[in-house]
């Protein structure tokens, strides 16, 4: 861990900081974080526990069963986590020492805890350390350390592991890789966006989600023609996105099912911008549907609806897709998004987390099994008591002050502490002069988890830190003053 210390305009504070990276939306709840895999769903709470809800044949939900749930149920053995991806039937979670843990599908080896067998619980990923980002494929497997470099596991048929092996059981370096500050995993291939704003890419590219120009596959990063100044990065299992500095929307890829939203079915092995959007905050997709999200809070969709994914409220069949993005009905406010198979997920800024599409094994967790739902619906869960604090049976021992998720964030962020008596609590963000930016709190607090939104819209891109400090109301001397780092990149 570093230490380094800053003379702020105050008084003189120590900086102890850890910089994760992620490629989700931000958001402003305890239900901080979701993702989806091809039938199941999972929730990462500001607790740092992990629910889960839908298919389970593979163990993928992580409760020690292979049953499915309709209603979310924890992941077992797991705390302390930052970050969560799913596809598939695997999934994977980084905790906040960076380690990473995986359960579910292992066939391939997508695990990375050198064996093949199916897992019901978590399980240490071997040989990683530094982890700062996490990202899951159909088979295979991607993280991104601190040091900027990109390791990959699992099946690796079509290049998706960047380093020309066919099949990998634990984690292995892609040495042609550097720079890199977010990483994404389709189908069958990989992204990677550097520093310099630049995409590259890797593995299958039948449909051109590669972004060269053309249809051959590579079995190692190759830089995405035509596009720059990009921010972030998403796949799906054959399209790949990514959204530029001035909030447009750019897709390439399988286009069968008009999920590029450009009016055609035609494939395209350039970028494209999506039309009609702008804005845009965060976007994902599923088998065969798109949705991103505007700086407005309202989620658009496009593509395939056969099973109502595109929550229009209607189910479109016999071959009739969206070409264009449409508004989805009655959802706003919306903070995060994710897209399964045929299903999707939204987080709203009330604490409350909604789903629509194909529910035929729970994977919408409303607890049914409705085979479709062709408007958003309420997920039943128990995150949405932590909304404003905290789980009462499960209260803090120690203070602590969380990673702001997204990091880097454009433009808000959230912000998560936790006391273990009550205390007289300051907030505060600093500029890298010690400047105090903002004052987010300044109240006295019980005992609890808390989260809290920072806006950085009117500030310049950049690094900021931010401090708190929490003072027991008992007992004055138990004092905590932590502080960590962030990024605005805009």
């Amino acid at each position: 861990m570093n230490r380094i210390f800053l003379l702020s305009a105050e008084v003189p504070f120590r900086i102890v900081f850890l910089l994760f990276l992620s490629i989700v939306a931000a958001s402003n709840i305890s239900a901080q974080i979701i993702t989806a895999g091809n039938y199941y769903s999972m929730v990462l709470c500001s607790d740092g526990t992990v629910r889960a809800f839908g298919s389970n044949v593979t163990g993928q939900l992580g409760d020690s069963s292979m049953e499915n749930k309709n209603i979310a149920v924890r992941v077992k053995n797991l705390t302390r986590v930052t970050a969560i991806a799913g596809e598939g039937n695997r999934s994977i979670a980084l905790k906040d020492d960076s380690t990473v843990w995986a359960w579910g599908h292992n066939f391939y080896g997508q695990i990375g805890d050198s064996t093949n067998f199916n897992r019901t619980l978590p399980v240490q990923v071997i040989g990683l350390s530094g982890v700062i980002a996490i990202a899951a494929g159909d088979y295979h497997s991607l993280v991104l350390l601190k040091d900027s470099t990109v390791w990959s596991w699992g099946w690796g048929t079509y290049g998706q592991l960047g380093n020309g092996t066919g099949i990998s059981w634990w984690p292995v370096k892609i040495d042609s890789l550097s720079g890199v500050i977010a990483i994404a995993a389709g189908g069958y291939h990989s992204l990677a966006l550097k520093k310099d704003g630049t995409v590259w890419a890797w593995g299958a590219n039948a449909a051109g989600a590669l972004g060269t120009e053309n249809t051959s596959p590579s079995d190692y990063p190759i830089k995405v023609s035509g596009l720059s100044n990009v921010k972030s990065i998403s796949a799906t299992v054959s399209n790949s996105y990514a959204i530029k500095n001035d909030g447009t929307l750019w897709v390439w890829g399988e286009n069968t099912y008009s999920q590029l939203g450009n009016n055609t079915e035609a494939f395209s092995t350039l970028p494209r911008q999506v039309t009609g959007l702008s804005g845009i905050t965060a976007f994902t997709g599923g088998f065969q549907h798109s949705l991103a999200l505007k700086n407005d809070g309202t989620v658009w969709a496009w593509g395939n609806n056969s099973a109502g994914q595109l929550g229009n409220g209607a189910i479109d069949s016999n071959n009739i897709y969206v070409y264009q993005p449409t508004m989805v009905q009655g959802l706003s406010g919306v903070v995060a998004l994710t897209g399964g198979g045929t299903h999707t997920l939204a987080v709203k800024n009330d604490g409350t987390v909604w789903a629509w599409g194909y529910n035929l094994q729970g994977q919408l967790g409303n607890g049914t099994n409705t085979e479709f739902y062709t408007i958003p619906v309420k997920v039943t869960g128990s995150w949405q008591a932590l909304t404003t604090v905290n789980e009462q049976q499960s209260l803090p021992v120690d203070f602590v002050l969380s990673q702001n998720y997204p990091n880097p964030f454009n433009p808000s962020t959230t912000l998560h502490y936790s006391i273990p008596v009550r205390s007289t609590v300051r907030l505060s963000v600093y500029s890298v002069l010690g400047q105090k930016i903002a004052e987010i709190v300044n109240e006295t607090k019980d005992a609890g988890q808390y989260v809290h939104s920072f806006d950085a819209s009117q500030l310049a891109s950049g690094v900021y830190f931010y401090r708190i400090e929490a003072v027991s109301v008992r007992e004055p001397g138990n004092v905590a003053v932590l502080t960590k780092k962030m990024l605005l990149l805009r």
